[in-house]
């Protein structure tokens, strides 16, 4: 199956009937053919960029609109006539021009969580697409009050006197990246934007996003999701995102060395060793599963190296990505939290920049990365056992003891039959999740349906998460499932999704069940 086939899928796949959660919000009419947003005369203060003027009006009123009637000023505007990519880019370039980018974390995820939200919305039931933004929009306007609390940082207009000519843009671009030099860095990133094409720019953002591993990854998640959501909303869009990204792949969490944290610069004297064809070879499963065995007690610049190693001895690449994604996911199931949740995001944007960039040495580099990466998180995270004596707090999901591997998870019969199965992992997750594992595992082998799964915690997630997380963790694991090389890797990492989703027996987020009448207003 190809990547491009694989990512359609998941684009598409939806099943709104498992859980039966959430009813009908009624026709979907009212979000075809809408016309273009009237003009808006409001004015910019002069201390903040500028956005284009058909979107302008649109970030205003976001900005504008306090939190507790965000939503029915949303919902009168897209009944006067927004679309939905409007809505979309305004709330992207909102959190772009009001939420400082250091660290790229925390408040910032109100930007880096929106083409997640969009994946989830666009693969959902038409009548839920809008809900993700629903969310997003609250979320902003959270991150937006947080970051005035903290000094109310806003992306300010270029200085226009010291952006380099196209033909220097790029060269002093790259210095500055080199160099750490945010200031420089800013306006090379105009000259780029406005006399480059976006794949070319793009290449240049590769390379840095994946460069240095501060902020728990967030750089390359970064530059994938303002890639992924440019893609969407359009790129005319691109010189206020590019220069809030430069400014945060630069940031140093004052640090006072300017290198990059991680196993890089091991790693980018090992790109002329790659054997010339490496792009090609066999898939070979034994050799993830070797890989994934060094991944769990190597330290990151030889795990880096053992990858190169793989590939130099004629196995695909694919099946390198394979145990890196399996070792990511085997952190989840170890250690939960918010460490192991980054060594999938963060190992999925590396994999997306691998598929995306056509220059070989930052295809390399994002693979070996990704090796060395994901063993950062799992010493960060303490993944390497899982303490047979730990307890939980009283009503946390039960956790598995002692020192899982995700290759031997074994499935767990179910009494239930068709999608009642389905509904059954989920309302175990409340329970145990290491069941909730095993029964996802049961339902695939028994010839289930992927694809119900994934709907089935989307609605979850729709409906009972309450953190970016969920959303960023959800549009990412789905995204590997269906990008694995082989069934079996498939099931292991849809059983693995459930220890990062939420219950059956949660409780809905008040949040979403305002934003699911919101939307009911808009579809009439």
């Amino acid at each position: 199956m190809g990547d491009s086939l694989r990512r359609r899928t998941f684009l598409t796949a939806a099943s709104a009937s498992a859980l039966g959660l959430g009813a009908g919000l009624g026709s979907v009419d009212r979000l075809v053919g809408i016309t273009p947003l009237r003009a808006d005369d409001r004015a910019v203060t002069p201390d903040i960029v500028q956005l284009r003027p058909e979107i302008e009006p649109v970030v205003r009123w976001i900005e504008s609109t306090p939190r507790a009637t965000i939503f029915e000023k949303a919902v009168a505007e897209l009944k006067n006539g927004l679309t939905y990519r409007q809505l979309l880019a305004g709330l992207f370039l909102a959190g772009i021009r009001n939420v400082k980018p250091r660290p790229v974390g925390f408040k910032f995820h109100a930007v880096l969580v929106m083409n997640s939200a969009h994946l989830l919305g666009q693969s959902a039931a038409p009548d839920e697409q809008l809900l993700p933004l629903f969310w997003a929009l609250d979320n902003f306007k959270n991150s937006q009050a947080t970051d005035e609390r903290e000094g109310d940082w806003k992306l300010k207009p270029v200085d226009e006197s010291h952006i380099p000519k196209p033909h220097d843009a790029r060269a002093a671009f790259i210095k500055a990246m080199d160099q750490w030099d945010s200031d420089a860095a800013d306006v090379a990133t105009v000259g780029l934007a406005r006399s480059c094409g976006a794949a070319e720019t793009m290449e240049l953002f590769w390379r840095y996003g994946i460069r240095d591993q501060r902020d728990i990854g967030h750089k390359a998640i970064y530059a994938m999701q303002c890639w992924r959501t440019l893609n969407t909303i359009g790129w005319q869009h691109a010189e206020p995102v590019l220069r809030s990204l430069a400014f945060g792949l630069l940031d140093l969490q004052g640090d006072s060395r300017p290198v990059a944290v991680g196993p890089y610069d091991a790693n980018l004297p090992q790109l002329d060793t790659f054997r010339e064809d490496w792009q090609t070879g066999k898939k070979d499963m034994g050799a993830t599963l070797a890989l994934l065995d060094v991944l769990r007690t190597a330290d990151a610049a030889p795990a880096s190296k053992e990858a190169l190693r793989v590939v130099n001895s004629g196995v695909s690449p694919e099946s390198v990505w394979d145990a890196i994604l399996l070792c990511g996911n085997e952190l989840l199931i170890r250690k939960p939290g918010i460490v192991a949740i980054h060594a999938v995001t963060a190992s999925n944007a590396l994999h997306f920049i691998y598929n995306n960039s056509s220059d070989p040495a930052n295809r390399k580099l994002a693979l070996m990365q990704a090796a060395g990466w994901v063993t950062a998180y799992r010493d960060r995270s303490g993944g390497t056992s899982s303490p047979a004596s730990s307890t939980p707090k009283k009503g946390a999901p039960a956790q598995p003891a002692g020192p899982i591997k995700i290759d031997e998870l074994t499935p767990l019969a179910s009494t239930l039959n068709g999608d009642e199965k389905v509904g059954e992992i989920f309302n175990t997750i409340s329970t145990s999740r290491e069941k909730a594992s095993r029964l996802t595992l049961s339902y695939i082998d028994g010839g289930g349906s992927l694809d119900k799964i994934f709907a089935a915690q989307r609605r979850m997630i729709f409906h009972k998460g309450k953190d970016s997380h969920d959303y960023k963790f959800g549009a990412a694991i789905w995204e590997e499932v269906l990008l694995a090389s082989d069934p079996k890797w498939q099931r292991l990492l849809a059983a693995a999704a459930m220890y990062n989703t939420p219950g059956g027996s949660a409780n809905d987020s008040p949040l979403m069940n305002k934003a699911r009448d919101a939307v009911k207003t808009v579809l009439g």
